[in-house]
Order: structure tokens, then sequence, then C-alpha cells
């Protein structure tokens, strides 16, 4: 038997236990494992630190380093995070509707898990904690393929929530970390129909369409963020710079970072000059269109291919458009379905961009970085998926689950 073969078999067999366990098991397993986070701290941190290390002097830029770097802060967020999926309500079980039709069939539709969800997933160690407490959470058996710059930190964590799982008496198989990092190895994790239910790729661009293009598993694509705010006529531009600013520098290197504006042009020659001065105090470039460039000169001129970057990175692309018409149609033009924000005072303005607008979250006056599991009360997230079958945007329990109809009668037969 083969490696993967044998981590398949054992997530399989874990898979069919970890079904049927009552919620109150599962629950006091997230706890141990949030716990054992916790009392390892400063192995995790370690290995971090060798990651990270390794990173540097491989000349990763300090954006995606930022998203592989673990801290104390971090390992209770992660911590935390167990334990609020902890406290949300189990969704398995839950009976979604029951009727019974003329010939006496009672037929009911009733929430279950996937199975067996395989995940591939680049730099951030903390998904390793938030994959396998939701897949835990819904009964999923997990198989985890992290990148090799965060192999260390993952393999440190997995050891952690292994302690914790064997600490309330449950098999530590529910969830296994592919520690082999070749690009060998994910091509055939690919192909594991008989083991994996589902497969979710987590991270940039070239992983995804990588996973989409060859798996032949069923895939959740989780997208890249290719976010967009669009400054309306009758924004509150102080409420706008800090929308953007908040959306654009806290983190650059997330998929909910805004990385490109729109901006109407009747507030432009005032706006614009108020943005450059903000974000140049944050060292971020502009790129803009010409009407940009010549309303501020600390603008550099876009290309077509800036309108459509995920750049990660202190940069971001501005248009200058007619009307709320051509914004929304270049943010559909150019966005990658993720998140993206209008800023208004004008109600009429805000339901038709929530309307017309084609992305997985839409917003009225607040920023992008609010596309996450976690704020929206889900504890953490699978990831954020820009498809629209099955799962869209943020990904909690309830789209770790699929469902089965369940049908009683009394010796009904069909004639």
């Amino acid at each position: 038997m083969s490696y993967l073969e044998d981590i398949g078999v054992r997530a399989k067999k874990a898979s069919v236990n970890l079904a049927l366990m009552l919620e109150e098991q599962k629950n006091k397993a997230l706890k141990a494992c949030a716990k054992s986070l916790v009392d390892n701290q400063d192995d995790i941190l370690e290995a971090n630190n060798e990651d990270v290390n390794r990173s540097r002097e491989s000349g990763v830029k300090e954006s995606l380093i930022d998203r592989l770097k673990l801290s104390p802060e971090r390992i209770k967020a992660m911590s935390d995070g167990l334990l609020e999926i902890a406290a949300l309500s189990d969704p398995i079980g839950e009976v979604l509707s029951m009727k019974v039709r003329p010939n006496g069939l009672t037929i009911g539709e009733k929430r279950v898990p996937l199975g067996v969800i395989g995940i591939i997933y680049e730099s951030r160690p903390n998904v390793t904690a938030d994959a396998f407490a939701l897949c835990f959470k819904t009964g999923n058996a997990v198989i985890l393929r992290g990148g090799s710059d965060a192999i260390k930190s993952n393999q440190a964590i997995i050891k952690a929530l292994h302690n914790g799982l064997e600490i309330a008496g449950i098999s530590k198989d529910v969830v296994l970390l592919i520690e082999d990092t070749s690009r060998e190895m994910v091509n055939s994790m690919m192909k594991m129909n008989d083991y994996i239910d589902v497969l979710i790729p987590r991270g940039g661009k070239g992983l995804i369409d990588s996973v989409k293009n060859n798996s032949t598993i069923p895939v959740i694509e989780t997208g890249t963020g290719n976010c967009h705010i669009y400054v309306d006529e009758f924004a509150d531009l102080d409420m706008a710079l800090n929308i953007i600013d908040n959306a654009k520098t806290q983190r650059l290197g997330v998929c909910n970072t805004c990385e490109s504006l729109v901006i109407h042009e009747k507030i432009s020659e005032k706006f614009i000059p108020m943005l450059c001065k903000r974000l140049n105090e944050k060292d971020i470039e502009i790129r803009a269109d010409k009407r940009g460039q010549e309303i501020c000169s600390l603008c550099k001129a876009a290309s077509e291919e800036d309108y459509g970057t995920e750049y990660l990175d202190k940069i971001i692309s501005l248009k200058v458009v007619e009307d709320i018409d051509e914004a929304i149609a270049h943010i559909n033009k150019y966005n990658t379905k993720h998140s993206d924000a209008i800023v208004t005072k004008d109600y009429n303005n805000a339901i038709k961009f929530h309307n017309e607008i084609d992305s997985a979250a839409v917003y009225v006056n607040a920023s992008t970085r609010f596309t996450d599991g976690n704020e929206f009360g889900f504890g953490a997230e699978i990831g954020i998926s820009t498809q629209k079958l099955h799962a869209r945007g943020p990904m909690g329990l309830k789209a770790l689950t699929t469902t089965k109809y369940i049908i009683f009668g009394n010796g009904q037969i069909r004639e």
C-alpha cells in the first residue's frame, strides 16, 4: 500500500465513526485541541520560526511572510477559533423538511457530512487548525496538504491537535497531514477519488487553477480576491477614505484586501488628492487611468492588466467613471467574484449595486476586509468560495455538509 493510499484508507475509516459521533463528544475534543494548541505554543513558534527564516532567505516578499508568520496572539486566535466552533450548533442531523405524500410516504431531508475532505493550501498555517475544526464539527475526516513553506509549522500544529484528540479518546486519523510536499504528491492527491469526496484548494490563482483543471475529485473553488471599492458621487468622503485605508493597508497579503478603486468623476477632483495623500503615507502606489493621473501627479499609469490584478502588495489600481452603471460594468468585468463595496449615502444606488454586482459578498459603506468566516459568525472558515454551486462566500459549517432524503413508509409499492 502506498503512502497516499494508507492515508486515504485511514481517513475513510475514521470518517465512518466520526459521522455518527455525538455533538457532545465533538465539542469535548475541540476544547481539548484548543487547549493543546496553547500548551504547545513554544514548539509551534519554534517550528514556525524555521519556516519564516527559510522563506526570507528565499526572497519571499513581506506581505506573504505576514501570512506565514505566527505569534502568541495568532496561536491564541487559532485556539479561540476552535472554542467558538465548539460553541456553535452542530448542523449534522438537522431535518430541513418533512412532508407526507398522498400515498402516505413521509419524505424528509436531513443534513449529513460530506465524508472525507481534502484541502490543498499555501502559506497560512492557521488554516491547518481552522480546517480541522470545521471538518471535525461537521463529521468529516480531513486530509491536509499544506505548502512546503509552512511544513514545519503544519507538522507542529498537527502534533498538538493529535495530542488533544488523544486526550479526548478520538482517533487521530480524523485529521491527517500529507508531509511530502512534492508536486508529484499533490498531483496524486488530486486523483484520490476512492478516498476523498470533495477537494478544496486555498491559495493563489496558480494553485486554484491547477486543482480545478487537473482534479478528478469534485472541487469547491476558493477564489483569488481582486476586490473593488466604488466611491459614489453621493459618498461621505471621509468615510470612503477610512474604508479604503482599512481595506487596503490593514493586511496586504489576504484575499479580502481591496486591490482596485473606482471613483465617480463628480467627486474625483476633491477625493483623489485626499486619497493620494492618505495612501502615500502608507507607501501605497496608485496606478490610475488618464483622468486619475491628471488629477494627482502621484498616480502612475495603469495598464489594462492592472485592473484585473490581485497585487497582494503595496499597489492599488484606480479608474474614474461617469456614473454608477459604468462603475458596475467595470467591476463585473475585472473582479474575481469575491468581495466588492460601494460607499454612498444614496439608497437607490446602494440597492442597485447590491443587485447588479456579481460577487459572493457585496458591501454598502463597509470594508471588504469583513469577508471572513470569523467575522461572519462562523467561528472560522474553510475558505471563501467564488463559485456558485453548493457554496458561495465564506464557508462555515453548513457549507461542509450535504443532504440525504429519509423516507418512511408502511408497505407502499409503486404502481
